[in-house]
């Protein structure tokens, strides 16, 4: 399994990369996690001879804006847009005329599935919970090639994020603030809070992304960020577009 962050901004795209995406290649799927406008870099990676899953956390802009490219792929075997309960209601406003090429409309069969309600629907097991952030969030927890990859994008420190990485052999946070930063009414992690979920789930590995393209103005003050959380869970790296983490 390889694992790419193809996006690791969060919020719009800066010189230190684009918004947020990451792909999880196994070996009989091709797993998206977001469609920030990090997502135009998947043509590297993906021939279109796997099924293409998409997981959307939520949808806020950053999060989504890289859906109006869809039809720059040639995915043969199709993909799935999984997504928070009401998704084929929103994305159906959202993925058509006059904004972009309607799913219908693609190249290739697009389907929807609402989670956590169809996860079950899914090839691979997934665990869906929600998140504590400013709208309806979303994390994913997915087993694949007896491997696990935990995704909590967009929170707070909460005990689903805990309970989603629990000995996930790659846990996946954002970290949108620096040290010692919060927001109650906007939560957020930061290099402690993220840490510490990895250290209480008994994660492997951790990796930061959903850096806040306004408070991360410089590559560094990344590198700055995984110092402190490498304090606390030592297998800490922080992710810039076209890191690759095999597992």
């Amino acid at each position: 399994m390889k694992v790419i962050f193809l996006g690791t901004n969060g919020w719009y795209d800066t010189e230190t990369g684009n918004t947020i995406c990451t792909l999880v290649q196994t070996e009989r799927y091709d797993i998206l996690l977001d469609a920030g406008n990090g997502i135009h870099r998947a043509e590297h990676y993906l021939d279109g001879g796997k099924p293409v899953f998409l997981f959307l956390s939520h949808f806020h802009i950053d999060h989504i804006e890289g859906l109006h490219i869809l039809a720059k792929f040639r995915f043969r075997e199709g993909l799935t847009i999984c997504a928070p309960t009401g998704c084929r209601e929103i994305l159906g406003t959202f993925i058509k005329a006059p904004f972009t090429i309607p799913l219908a409309e693609l190249p290739y069969p697009a389907r929807i599935l609402e989670m956590p309600e169809e996860a079950a629907s899914l090839p691979f097991p997934v665990e869906v919970l929600p998140l504590r952030h400013a709208s309806i969030t979303l994390g994913f927890r997915i087993a694949v090639d007896g491997r696990i990859v935990s995704y909590c994008p967009d929170t707070g420190y909460c005990e689903n994020a805990v309970t989603l990485a629990r000995s996930a052999d790659l846990l996946i946070t954002e970290c949108a603030y620096k040290e010692g930063q919060s927001c109650e009414a906007w939560p957020h992690l930061n290099p402690e809070t993220a840490a510490r979920i990895a250290v209480e789930a008994e994660a492997k590995r951790l990796a930061l992304t959903h850096f806040d393209a306004g408070v991360y103005q410089s590559l560094p003050e990344r590198k700055e960020s995984e110092a402190v959380a490498a304090g606390i869970f030592l297998a800490t790296t922080a992710a810039l577009d076209g890191l690759e983490i095999s597992l």
